[in-house]
């Protein structure tokens, strides 16, 4: 593992206030993130997830809406947060079903996003391991406070989606507007998302010309 990433530290965890919500972030933190194409999940499918999440996290008094509601999150046992886990494990399943157009199958589009990925690595933020599905991208990344980790999958979006309309001659949104991250705490959670991520072409059993895997080994 790369010395460089570092992971979420409960004694470290510095809160302050802005407005009248609660903030928290940590400098060097490290994220699992996934984000997917606008056509990737069926609608219907897509409002059913978001209920049934949302529900779950207003029995437990967190707001959905709200934009800080990880910190809340956070605070929950480890057990709770685990069961949470079977949402993103239902989302998952629904984007390795490769709905949608999966233009990221080919390569030429999956080396844009490849191509974007490592464009700051080692300067803005360490960059770890990521696959390149038809519809959804997973990476690792850390050094990034979550505020600059944010803005940093927003630039990403934003400039593979105008390399991408451009290269495929199409316009309009590529890319659904939310993305889906979940904080690094230890070791062991770093080594199991790399195994997803390397495991996942084979879960959604693609062909190895459908999907682009980059994996670290040096720091």
């Amino acid at each position: 593992m790369p010395a460089s990433f570092q992971f979420f530290n409960p004694a470290a965890r510095v809160t302050v206030t802005r407005g009248n919500l609660p903030h928290w972030d940590q400098a060097q933190s490290t994220y699992f993130i996934t984000w997917r194409t606008a056509d990737s999940i069926p609608q219907v499918v897509w409002q059913r997830w978001r209920e049934e999440r949302d529900n779950w996290l207003l029995a437990r008094d967190i707001n959905p809406s709200s934009k800080d509601w990880r910190f809340d999150f956070e605070m929950l046992d480890r057990a709770t947060r685990e069961d949470f886990r079977r949402f993103t494990r239902s989302l998952e399943k629904e984007l390795d079903g490769c709905h949608g157009k999966c233009a990221l199958r080919d390569p030429k589009i999956a080396r844009i996003v490849a191509d974007a990925l490592h464009h700051f690595d080692g300067g803005r933020y360490v960059l770890g391991d990521y696959v390149v599905m038809p519809n959804h991208v997973h990476l690792l990344v850390g050094g990034l406070a979550r505020e600059a980790m944010l803005k940093q999958v927003e630039s990403w979006k934003k400039w593979t989606a105008i390399g991408i309309n451009l290269a495929l001659g199409r316009s309009g949104r590529f890319w659904q507007d939310e993305s889906f991250d979940h904080l690094v705490r230890n070791e062991a959670s770093f080594e199991k998302f790399r195994d997803y991520i390397a495991r996942n072409p084979a879960m959604a059993g693609l062909d190895v010309d459908n999907f682009l895997l980059w994996q670290r080994t040096e720091a």
